[in-house]
């Protein structure tokens, strides 16, 4: 069953509480989604550290539920 656009946010935001995220459908079928993240968490922390930490939010769903997600994250501008 595909995940919901507000699931992902959820899960999100249940990791990264102060995350600003916005998601898109970009395919219209609830499989690829677009995100953008950015929270005080990613700083200091290379590209892949702060995929990481998404990844590990959405629990498992990458890759079942969830079949593509393209990522950009960012720390907040200072």
């Amino acid at each position: 069953m595909p995940m919901d656009q507000n699931e992902i946010e959820r899960l999100i935001k249940k990791k990264l509480p102060d995350a600003e995220v916005s998601i898109r459908d970009l395919a219209g079928d609830g499989d690829h989604y677009a995100a953008t993240v950015v929270s005080e968490a990613f700083r200091g922390k290379t590209r892949v550290q702060q995929h990481q930490l998404v990844y590990e939010a959405l629990e498992g769903n990458m890759g079942g539920a969830l079949h593509a997600l393209a990522l950009q994250t960012s720390a907040p501008e200072s």
